[in-house]
């Protein structure tokens, strides 16, 4: 069968990074922080968690080394695009740079491999079973045995959303970047509230690249973010950074993402399959352009 339990079950596991990478874009989106540089920051974290894994032995260790990175890229793009003033777009395209660039050099100098690197001290994060809710026909393929990291991106969909419409902290967010000065009146640093959102960013883009390298498969490969924080960013475009509609999209790439897997199980040529998110973003992004501008006129 074309379509059967196995790709319901795989759809989680394709749209959690760049769930993920959508949550943190929508935080940097609200505080007014154009971020291309999700695919960076994934890449990173992707690394940083098969080292934290080689070097300590856990899945835990893992997740501290991804998270570490996620911060550390964040200071950085704040550093050069918020403190220093640097154009967003320019210091995004840096940071994509420097991590393929660092990712393949760590890569050669820790491990002495090219390519790709795998040993058995990599262990994956461990699966939630849900018992008897797995024997529930397609539902429970969909929600059961999944990486925890899965329902922590479904959970911080709704906590997010919650966040930023009720916490003081979250509307210092929306508020950094519709009116900054009004911040500034009340003793309130913009530029600290954009570093805080590039800082959580960078943490959700480690962990969806995490998922990707400790829970997917347990091994890393160069460039295996492959275009995942750009399919992030044309989600979040779409939605015009609005959460309850970010989580559906999401799992629709996750979708396309997994029958185009199948489809490489069938025959059809790898570069025609990893193109279909890609088609399914272009379509997607000029229905959503037509319809602006019919509300426009």
């Amino acid at each position: 069968m074309f379509f059967d339990s196995a790709i319901v079950e795989s759809i989680p596991r394709f749209f959690t990074p760049v769930l993920l990478a959508a949550i943190g874009s929508a935080l940097c989106e609200r505080a007014s922080v154009f971020n291309i540089a999700l695919e960076g920051m994934m890449l990173v974290g992707a690394f940083a968690a098969v080292v934290g894994c080689f070097y300590t032995g856990t899945w835990a260790g893992g997740l501290v080394f991804a998270i570490g990175a996620g911060v550390a890229t964040g200071l950085t793009f704040s550093f050069f695009g918020v403190r220093r003033g640097g154009d967003d777009i320019i210091v995004s395209i840096g940071l994509n740079i420097l991590a393929i660039g660092l990712t393949t050099f760590l890569l050669r100098g820790l491990f002495g491999v090219s390519g790709q690197f795998d040993d058995p001290r990599i262990v994956d994060i461990p699966k939630v079973h849900l018992g008897p809710a797995a024997d529930i026909p397609i539902v429970g393929d969909f929600v059961s045995g999944q990486s925890i990291l899965v329902w922590l991106a479904v959970a911080l969909v709704f906590v997010t959303h919650w966040f930023l419409k009720n916490h003081r902290a979250g509307l210092r967010v929306r508020a950094a970047g519709q009116n900054a000065s009004a911040l500034r009146s009340v003793g309130i640093s913009p530029e600290r509230i954009k570093t805080g959102a590039l800082v959580a960013c960078g943490i959700l883009c480690a962990l969806g690249g995490a998922q990707l390298s400790i829970s997917n498969v347990t091994l890393f490969t160069e460039g295996m973010s492959a275009g995942r924080g750009w399919i992030a960013l044309v989600i979040v475009m779409m939605c015009s950074a609005r959460l309850p509609w970010i989580l559906p999209t999401a799992v629709l790439f996750g979708l396309v993402d997994a029958l185009g897997f199948r489809m490489q199980g069938l025959g059809l040529p790898q570069q025609f399959t990893e193109a279909l998110p890609y088609v399914l973003a272009i379509i997607v992004l000029v229905f959503a352009f037509r319809r602006s501008s019919a509300k426009q006129h």
